[in-house]
């Protein structure tokens, strides 16, 4: 019999969630959510029932998974509202976008398929068989902690040849990637136009194409992205003369070579910037050009590093260059993300094979990081963690995600703390051997 009993806040914030569903499965979204959070050793979800106490009935929760993938999109609205409203907002809302695949085994796993492995390793594998999820996550800034991504909704990238039997089975059709990060943008600008803030996307090198930016500049969304050292890009367009007829033309006559810009030696600057937690000093190189895939004018960032340079670039020509160099250090947290949920939580380990239950697991996985992180986002540094245990530790580390975790299962564990008559040193006693039986239990 499980004896976990989750903070009143993550009550609430779960029961919010499922108050899109019937009243007759909304029910089954906490104990799930508990297990989740809960369960030890590999993930599976065999691991999270167990964990949250379930029984007989542990049939009727994988159907609940299949009918929560089918209408993931509502829980993730919810997911971002409460965010929108615990954590401090600035002028702008940064958002970072990636996909990362997740390991799966099996040939009846629906949506898996082989892709390119971003993490080869030492035995240089370029493939890996599995799922791919374009993410999309909230990027904030901690007073003490620092810049934090909070994950809030997922698709589940399925090749066009392995898109087929889905097709036949739930009428799932085949996108890109790009169409994807297109949708959940749109996606995301509708949650958060009513609070008048602009909207800033930011994303890696591959999704700087036109099947992505067209769409999400139309929005009025703001991209920062790196950009190719062989880009096409050109000048500004000269103004129109008085008189002449004729639109405004959209691109300069001029072509600009990148690599020559870096190689001169005039133009470049230095400046003091917040990037990756610390201020760091970078010599850079800015100006305005056109690009054809944005389909007009962006701000363009070079920087010199110490083997060679690098090119970023925005679509907001006045945003200045510490604007668009932290916002893409900033794109580390969603990377910060993956790490998490695959280690802390076991993202991929779910072993299920129909395509909506392993839509439903994977986002229930965002989910419970961001809660994680919510809970534990007013509290103490020495609630969250403790490494008087390890001395070689650097005491002043920031808690990790899974300090986090850690913190969550004790404050759930020392709720059941027996509060008897006892006083005196047996109370003590009696203190002291809970203490001891948590930090094992956690």
């Amino acid at each position: 019999m499980a004896i976990w009993q989750l903070p009143t806040e993550l009550v609430a914030w779960i029961t919010q969630m499922g108050s899109w569903l019937h009243a007759r499965l909304a029910f089954r979204l906490l104990p799930l959510f508990t297990g989740l959070l809960m369960a030890r050793g590999r993930r599976t979800v065999a691991s999270w029932l167990r964990a949250a106490g379930i029984g007989k009935d542990f049939r009727d929760y994988y159907y609940f998974l299949g009918s929560l993938g089918r209408n993931i999109k509502s829980a993730g609205s919810v997911v971002l509202a409460k965010v929108l409203g615990t954590v401090p907002l600035g002028e702008r809302i940064l958002m970072a976008l990636d996909d990362s695949p997740t390991k799966r085994y099996g040939k009846w796993v629906e949506g898996a398929g082989l892709h390119h492995n971003p993490t080869p390793g030492p035995a240089d594998q370029k493939f890996v068989y599995g799922h791919v999820w374009v993410t999309l996550a909230l990027v904030v800034r901690h007073t003490l902690w620092g810049t934090i991504g909070l994950p809030v909704w997922a698709l589940l990238y399925v090749r066009k040849k392995d898109t087929r039997p889905l097709s036949t089975l739930y009428k799932v059709k085949f996108r890109t990637k790009l169409e994807m990060a297109a949708d959940l943008v749109d996606w995301a600008f509708e949650s958060v136009k009513s609070l008048g803030k602009t909207l800033w996307i930011v994303a890696d090198g591959a999704y700087a194409k036109r099947a992505f930016l067209r769409p999400v500049l139309a929005l009025g969304v703001v991209v920062v992205s790196r950009l190719r050292k062989d880009a096409a890009l050109r000048s500004m367009p000269k103004p129109k003369k008085p008189g002449q007829r004729g639109r405004q033309a959209i691109y300069g006559s001029a072509a600009i070579d990148l690599a020559k810009r870096a190689g001169q030696r005039r133009g470049w600057q230095s400046g003091t910037f917040l990037l990756y937690g610390k201020e760091v000093t970078k010599t850079y190189k800015t100006f305005p050009a056109t690009y054809p895939p944005v389909g007009g004018a962006i701000r363009v960032v070079l920087v010199k590093e110490r083997k060679g340079w690098v090119a970023f670039f925005c679509t907001e020509v006045n945003a200045t260059v510490a604007q668009i160099l932290e916002a893409y250090a900033d794109r580390a947290a969603i990377e910060q993300v993956f790490h998490d949920i695959k280690e802390v939580h076991g993202a991929g380990q779910q072993q299920l094979r129909n395509y909506w239950a392993n839509m439903a697991t994977f986002n229930m996985i965002l989910w419970g990081h961001t809660l994680t992180e919510l809970w534990a986002w007013s509290r103490p540094a020495k609630e969250l963690s403790d490494r008087s245990a390890s001395p070689w530790d650097n005491a002043h580390r920031r808690p990790s995600h899974a300090d986090r975790v850690k913190a969550l299962r004790r404050h759930c564990l020392e709720k059941e703390i027996p509060h008897g008559e006892l006083s005196g040193s047996k109370k003590r006693k009696l203190k002291t051997l809970w203490k001891c039986l948590v930090q094992i239990a956690v």
